[in-house]
């Protein structure tokens, strides 16, 4: 069981490691299970190898604070701009890589461009799409599909019309085979002891390459295409165009704009649809669950589509999805540079070390959490979230926080919904495995059959 690092607060070396790889061997085969493992057995602060490097692992909500927000500015993201790894090669210099000036002159730009206010009008548009899209489950219906591709699907058709107000159902299949060939690429990147440099032409180069010049041609295309017009259409793309610094007057250059668009679509839809569909096979599992969800929205909804206004009288649909991302969060892990030697829970760490801070571990902490392993919704309703600030981080903490948390928090229930009110997912499949590809996503995917439901009729 972990330990509490207040009482012991010693850095553990995971036993194992190969002479020259280090940990490298099983980390690649299943780098989730493994510091799962690792975390179960010798504690929340971790030391293991790949490699040539060396990694920090801490899975205790006091380390994560001191990481995220007490020392934040010491712990910093990893970019170096001549040698790009991981999801700066993939998203540049935007929001979720950058550091130092360049980070917080983005965060003040963009900052506005999510706020609170403008969700409830951005929730339309997500219902139209929504709608849109589920008129054509109808051909699916008592058929087996795969839940995790169709939420993909559905959570880029959202991003694509709520940040440019387009239609990608043409593109769709393109775009997802491109940004995961990419992010699988990044990720791999961060953890191979040896990179082969991108000017090799190996095949997996080439289709990186190519998957690259793809999103590229997408993304500057389009922001061409709107200063070359002025069209005004209100998505997160005028707005990205519109906003200023507030010290300096600056706005974005096209390539802050590629980075920063591109960072918020992959993000903003592979974080949702990776939600969603682990909230579907936790509702599958558990139909108990299940019922009670579906009552609340018969309840609630009368047969009509849900609206932001609607989420607040919705509560166990909001716990359901809450509990959901507890249980598989999006991002099951943080990393960190220390940009300085420093030291947190006892022991130092030299400049540069890499720290992953254990989100999934977090969310499963037998010390915050009770039955932490169970899908128990009714837990956000009876105020059981654990008194530790940094127990439960869904999007993060301190000054890097997610930016699009309120789009999310709004986006994810009010699909849950929208999905619940017409239709039941049963699990057609025994095994479903979790895999780190910089999100976490089903490994094979989630085979469920689609059952429509009967709609209660709305109020007169």
């Amino acid at each position: 069981m972990p330990v509490d690092v207040k009482s012991s607060p010693a850095l553990i070396d995971v036993p194992g490691g190969e002479l020259l790889l280090g940990h490298l061997r099983v980390f690649r085969r299943q780098p989730l299970e493994a510091m799962s493992q690792w975390w179960r057995r010798h504690g929340d602060a971790l030391r293991f190898r790949l490699g040539p490097k060396t990694l920090y692992l801490f899975s205790h909500p006091d380390l994560a604070e001191e990481i995220l927000v007490h020392q934040a500015d010491r712990f910093v993201k990893v970019y170096e701009p001549q040698r790009p790894t991981g999801l700066a090669l993939v998203l540049g210099n935007g929001l979720v890589t950058s550091s130092g000036e360049v980070w917080k002159r983005h965060r003040r730009i963009i900052q506005p461009v999510f706020h609170r206010t403008r969700m409830a009008a951005m929730a339309e548009r997500m219902a139209e799409v929504g709608e849109q899209r589920l008129s054509g489950w109808t051909a699916h219906a008592g058929r087996s599909v795969d839940i995790a591709d169709e939420m993909m699907r559905l959570a880029l058709e959202v991003i694509s019309h709520t940040m440019f107000h387009t239609d990608v159902a043409d593109h769709i299949d393109h775009i997802s085979h491109a940004l995961r060939v990419s992010l699988k690429y990044a990720f791999d990147s961060f953890h191979s002891p040896v990179r082969v440099p991108q000017w090799v032409p190996t095949p997996r180069n080439r289709e990186f390459r190519l998957a690259l010049q793809y999103l590229d041609k997408l993304i500057y295309g389009l922001i061409a295409e709107r200063r070359r017009t002025g069209a005004q259409y209100d998505d997160l793309l005028d707005l990205l165009l519109k906003a200023r610094d507030e010290e300096t007057g600056a706005e974005l250059s096209d390539q802050e704009l590629r980075d920063e668009a591109l960072t918020i679509f992959a993000a903003g839809h592979e974080t949702t649809a990776n939600a969603l569909a682990w909230t579907w096979y936790l509702l599958a599992t558990h139909p108990e669950v299940a019922a009670r969800f579906h009552e609340e929205i018969d309840r609630v909804l009368q047969g009509r589509t849900p609206t932001a206004g609607d989420l607040h009288q919705l509560p166990y649909t909001r716990a359901v999805f809450d509990e959901a991302v507890r249980l598989f969060p999006p991002v099951p892990a943080v990393q960190r540079k220390a940009a300085t030697s420093t030291s947190i829970g006892g022991f130092s760490l030299p400049a540069g070390a890499i720290v992953l801070v254990g989100i999934y571990h977090l969310h499963r902490h037998p010390a915050f959490w009770r039955d932490p392993e169970r899908f128990m919704p009714e837990r956000w309703l009876e105020s059981e979230r654990p008194a530790a600030r940094c127990a439960y981080l869904p999007f993060g903490a301190g000054s890097r926080a997610c930016v699009g948390t309120h789009f999310a928090t709004v986006e994810g229930p009010l699909l849950l919904a929208l999905i619940g009110r017409r239709y039941e997912l049963q699990l057609a499949q025994e095994d479903v495995e979790p895999e780190i590809l910089v999100t976490l996503r089903p490994k094979h995917g989630i085979r469920m059959t689609i059952q429509p439901r009967h709609q209660p009729r709305q109020s007169a």
